[in-house]
Parts: C-alpha cells; sequence; structure tokens
C-alpha cells in the first residue's frame, strides 16, 4: 500500500511550468503578441525540459501547496506502516522471540552487560514519529496560504520537505539492516505455543465435544471453570499450564480422549497462513522488485558511464 501510495504520488507530480509571476502567463502573452499557442507550446517545451510530462494548468506564484501535502502524507504513511512494524519487533524482542542484528563487540548498556535492546527499532521509531508530525506541518503550510500565497511558507516547507526525505531514508536503510540481520529464536517462540495452546484450543474442544452430543452451555461451563483452575496455577504458583491434563482427568471429556493430540496441534489454528504469505510475496512482493531491478539496471550502467567522462570535472566542483 505504501509503495503504491508514493509510486501514484510520483507519477502523479507535475511541473508548474512557465507561468510568470502570478500564474497567469500574461507576461509571456504579451511577449508573444497575444499568441496563445505560443505560449503554450513554451510552457511544454521548458516543462519536457524539466523532466516532466505535464505541467499544472492552473497555479498562483507557485504550485499549490497541496502538493507538498500530498508528498509528504505519501511519506508520512509509510512512517506509520515503519512504526507499527519496529514496535511489534521491539513487543517481540522483549519477549526473546526476535533479535535484532547484534556486533560481537556491541555494548548496549554500560551498567547492564546482559541487554541486548532493539536499539535499530526504536531509532526506527523515533524517527517515525518525527516524520508523521511533519504532515501536520505541510497540511497547516496550506491550509494558511490565504488567497494565492503567502511568503510565510518559504521557510517552513524548506525544513519540512528536506528533513520528510531524510529521515524517511535514514529510516528505510535502518529498517534493511534490521530485516538482513533478524535472527528468529525458534526454540522461544515454541515455548509459548505450548503454554498458550491449552487455553486456545478450548473452543476447539467444545466443538468436538458437540459433535459427540453434548450440551455446547454445559461444556462451555466445564471448560471455563477447569481454564480458570489451570490459570490460577500459572499466575499464583508459576507452575506449567496444566488445563489439558485436568481435562483428561475429567470423564465428561472422555468422548474426546483420543482427539486431544490433534486438537492441540498447533498446525490447525494457523488455517492458510503459510500460503497467504507465499501468495502474497509472489502475487504482490515479486512483481514490485521486478519492477525497480528493471528500473536500477536502466541506469546503473549509464550513470557510471557518465561519471567516467566527467569524473575530473566532479572533483573539480
Amino acid at each position: 500500500m505504501d509503495e503504491r501510495a508514493i509510486r501514484r504520488c510520483r507519477d502523479d507530480l507535475r511541473f508548474r511550468g512557465v507561468k510568470g509571476t502570478t500564474g497567469t502567463q500574461a507576461s509571456f502573452l504579451t511577449l508573444f503578441g497575444d499568441d496563445h499557442e505560443k505560449v503554450k507550446k513554451l510552457d511544454q517545451l521548458v516543462t519536457q525540459l524539466a523532466g516532466f510530462s505535464k505541467s499544472y494548468k492552473v497555479t498562483g506564484q507557485t504550485y499549490s501547496r497541496k502538493v507538498d501535502v500530498e508528498v509528504v502524507g505519501a511519506l508520512s504513511s509509510l512512517r506509520c506502516s515503519m512504526h507499527k512494524m519496529c514496535s511489534d519487533l521491539r513487543i517481540l524482542a522483549s519477549q526473546k522471540e526476535l533479535e535484532k542484528p547484534f556486533e560481537s563487540t556491541q555494548i548496549r548498556s554500560s551498567a547492564m552487560p546482559f541487554k541486548r535492546n532493539p536499539m535499530r527499532s526504536k531509532r526506527c521509531c523515533a524517527l517515525a514519529r518525527h516524520l508523521i508530525t511533519l504532515h501536520s506541518n505541510a497540511a497547516n503550510t496550506h491550509a494558511t496560504q490565504w488567497m494565492e500565497r503567502t511568503l510565510d511558507d518559504s521557510a517552513n516547507r524548506r525544513i519540512t520537505l528536506s528533513e520528510v526525505f531524510l529521515s524517511a531514508d535514514a529510516a528505510l536503510l535502518t529498517l534493511t539492516n534490521i530485516s538482513q540481520g533478524i535472527v528468529v529464536n525458534e526454540k522461544v517462540i515454541e515455548r509459548w505455543i505450548n503454554q498458550e495452546m491449552p487455553f486456545m484450543s478450548a473452543e476447539n474442544v467444545i466443538m468436538e465435544m458437540v459433535k459427540k452430543g453434548a450440551d455446547r452451555q454445559v461444556c462451555h461451563e466445564k471448560i471455563r471453570v477447569l481454564s480458570q483452575e489451570a490459570a490460577a496455577q500459572v499466575k499464583q504458583f508459576g507452575r506449567e499450564n496444566d488445563l489439558v491434563e485436568r481435562i483428561k482427568r475429567d470423564e465428561y471429556f472422555a468422548p474426546i480422549l483420543g482427539q486431544l493430540d490433534k486438537i492441540l496441534d498447533p498446525k490447525t489454528f494457523i488455517g492458510r497462513a503459510p500460503q497467504q504469505v507465499v501468495e502474497f510475496i509472489e502475487e504482490e512482493m515479486d512483481p514490485i522488485l521486478e519492477m525497480y531491478s528493471r528500473t536500477r539496471s536502466l541506469f546503473r550502467w549509464p550513470f557510471k558511464s557518465w561519471m567516467w567522462r566527467n569524473h575530473k570535472f566532479l572533483n573539480w566542483a
């Protein structure tokens, strides 16, 4: 979604064009002897030379600051996603399910050597909050332009537009580093699943009992009481979750004892999640990656060739 929003924003971006000081093209119309076609042709030529395919038909002294709102908004939306992602990573890291890239000599805390804080995820969240606030800045600038515009937007937008791209770039580079070196602790995840699976399977137990002819309300009450007893053992005494053992000891659940292993199989709870991930990558992600891969190949070698031909000038500059 974020990639589509940014791509749409980029593709819809237009050039202000040759509109004169107030946007009416009055000076150019005078210059060309009231020849409207020549004025339009000049506008088109300059627009193309600037690298744009279209220009805005109506402007004031500048292009509408609504354009800035759209650009900053697209990047701000990206930062919402990144903040959500990195916040989730921080939660999983606190449970030791995931770990971020960690250098062998890296020190996370001078007082607590054991700490492995998700430092990079925190950095992404910090940058995200700043970028999100810049959207309101751009919106307020556009909203307060009065008639055609005032000069109070200039200093503000020079700060906003610079920081929105720099902070987005910094956050994306950091997130790339995180994703390339993330560590998944599968045994920790397995332990959490084993602890919670008895509670998660309660609904499935009820459904299987109903299939065997049991009264749903009676079964629900049985499970509720046993679940509360098992939860008390975990919370108050720090013991393991013994809900399954309690179910096995209760004669009421005898009709499904042979099915408990199947009911408690974690695979019965994930539905089509693995297939959905594969389909998402193949149908959504791969075409986008392929598109940008082709774009990079178009510019990589010509750019290097230009750099080689002009390296003396670049060194001098």
